[in-house]
C-alpha cells in the first residue's frame, strides 16, 4: 500500500518563517520604506550596527590597551604621525589614536545603554501613574519635570556629574555618573511623552470596560495603558542615543568626565588636542571628533526614518502610488475604451480570456475597495 507524502507542510512552515522575518521590527522598516527614505535608513542601521560592533569587540581588534603608553620596544611617544607601528598616529599624551577612538565606542554604548534604559524605566513609571492618577500628584510631577526640562541639558547634566562623583571618576563609577547625569534630563522627555498618551488612552471604551468588570488600578495600567502608550518609544530611544554620545562628549570636553586612565572617551581626547590644532597636529582631533560625528550622524537617520515611517501620511502616499500604477495601465483601443487592469496591454493581447483575466484583476483590486 503506497502512502502519498505530504508536501504541503514544507511551503507552509518556509510561508511561516517569511512572515515571522517580515515582522521583525528592523526587517519591517526596511520594506515599508521606499526611496531615499529607504537610503538613509539603510544608512543609519550599517553605521550604528558598526559601532555597536566596535564597542563589543574592542578588546579584540584594538591594537593596544587605551591606558597603554609603551610596548615592547618602548614608549610610544608623544605626536607620533601616523604611520608604522601606530595608525592614526599618538596623542599628546603618548596614547595610541587608534586604540583611544576603538575604546571608546566602548564606554559610548556602555553610557547610552544604563542612561537611556534609566530615564524610559523612570520616565515612563511617573507618566503613567501621573496620567492615570492626575489630581494633586498630576499637577506636582508635570510643575517638577518642567522644571527640569527648562534648564539646559549640558548645564544639568555637569551639576550632577560634580554631585554624584566630584566631576571625575574610575571606569564604572564614572559610566554611572555620566549615565545618570544624562538619565535626569531625560526622564522629562519620557515622562511628557508617556503622561499624553495615558491622558488620552484612559478615556478609551476598552478601560472603561475592564474597570466595569472590576479590573484593578494596576492590571488596567500595565495590562491595557502601559502597552498602547509606549509605541513611540523606539522613535525617542534612538533620538536620545544621539544626544546622550553628544551629552557625554561634552562632560569628557569639559572635564567633568572619566579619568583617561580608566577608559577612553572621545570628549576628554578632544580637550587634550587643542593645544595641537595649531600648531598643525591635525590627527589628535579628527579622528575622536569624527568619530563622534559619524555616531550621531548614524543614530540620528535611523531615528529620523523611523519617525517619517510612523507618519500614517506617508503609508497613505505609498497605497496612492499603486493605485495610481493600476489607473496608468488603462489602455484605449480603436472602437472604445476598455480596462487594461494590472496586465496592461499585456493581458488585452492575449485575446479574449487575457481581457476578462484582466477586467476580474481590475475589479478585485479595485472596486471592493472602494465599498
Amino acid at each position: 500500500m503506497s502512502h502519498t507524502p505530504d508536501t504541503t507542510s514544507a511551503p507552509v512552515r518556509r510561508g511561516g518563517l517569511a512572515a515571522l522575518w517580515n515582522r521583525l521590527p528592523v526587517v519591517h522598516q526596511v520594506k515599508q520604506s521606499m526611496g531615499l527614505q529607504r537610503g538613509m535608513l539603510v544608512t543609519g542601521l550599517v553605521i550604528t550596527g558598526l559601532f555597536v560592533l566596535t564597542a563589543i569587540f574592542a578588546p579584540v581588534i584594538s591594537p593596544y590597551g587605551y591606558s597603554q603608553l609603551r610596548d615592547a620596544n618602548g614608549p610610544f611617544g608623544a605626536q607620533v604621525a601616523p604611520g608604522g607601528a601606530h595608525i592614526l598616529g599618538t596623542t599628546v599624551g603618548g596614547y595610541d589614536v587608534l586604540s583611544r577612538v576603538l575604546w571608546g565606542a566602548q564606554t559610548a554604548l556602555f553610557v547610552i545603554v544604563v542612561a537611556v534604559l534609566l530615564s524610559i524605566f523612570a520616565g515612563v513609571f511617573l507618566g503613567l501613574v501621573s496620567g492615570y492618577f492626575g489630581g494633586w500628584l498630576d499637577r506636582i510631577l508635570v510643575v517638577v519635570c518642567d522644571a527640569v526640562y527648562a534648564f539646559p541639558s549640558l548645564l544639568l547634566a555637569i551639576v550632577m556629574s560634580i554631585v554624584i562623583s566630584g566631576g571625575k571618576s574610575d571606569l564604572v563609577g564614572g559610566v554611572v555618573a555620566a549615565a545618570i547625569s544624562i538619565t535626569v534630563v531625560f526622564i522629562p522627555q519620557y515622562f511628557r511623552v508617556i503622561r499624553a498618551e495615558t491622558v488620552r488612552i484612559k478615556a478609551e471604551a476598552y478601560v472603561e470596560s475592564a474597570r466595569v468588570l472590576g479590573a484593578s488600578n494596576g492590571r488596567i495600567m500595565f495590562r491595557h495603558v502601559l502597552r498602547n502608550a509606549t509605541r513611540t518609544l523606539p522613535l525617542i530611544f534612538t533620538l536620545n542615543s544621539s544626544e546622550a554620545i553628544l551629552t557625554l562628549a561634552g562632560l569628557g570636553f569639559l572635564g567633568f568626565g572619566i579619568e583617561p586612565s580608566a577608559a577612553a572617551e572621545w570628549g576628554y581626547d578632544l580637550n587634550k588636542a587643542l593645544s595641537d590644532v595649531t600648531s598643525g597636529i591635525w590627527w589628535t582631533s579628527l579622528f575622536p571628533g569624527l568619530a563622534i560625528v559619524l555616531v550621531v550622524l548614524g543614530i540620528t537617520l535611523v531615528g529620523e526614518s523611523l519617525n517619517d515611517l510612523a507618519d500614517p501620511r506617508l503609508r497613505g502616499r505609498r497605497s496612492v502610488g499603486k493605485v495610481v500604477s493600476v489607473v496608468a495601465a488603462t489602455s484605449v483601443v480603436p472602437g472604445g475604451t476598455l480596462t487594461g487592469g494590472p496586465g496592461g496591454l499585456d493581458g488585452l493581447e492575449g485575446g479574449a480570456d487575457g481581457i476578462d483575466a484582466d477586467i476580474d484583476s481590475f475589479t478585485d483590486e479595485g472596486f471592493e475597495d472602494r465599498s
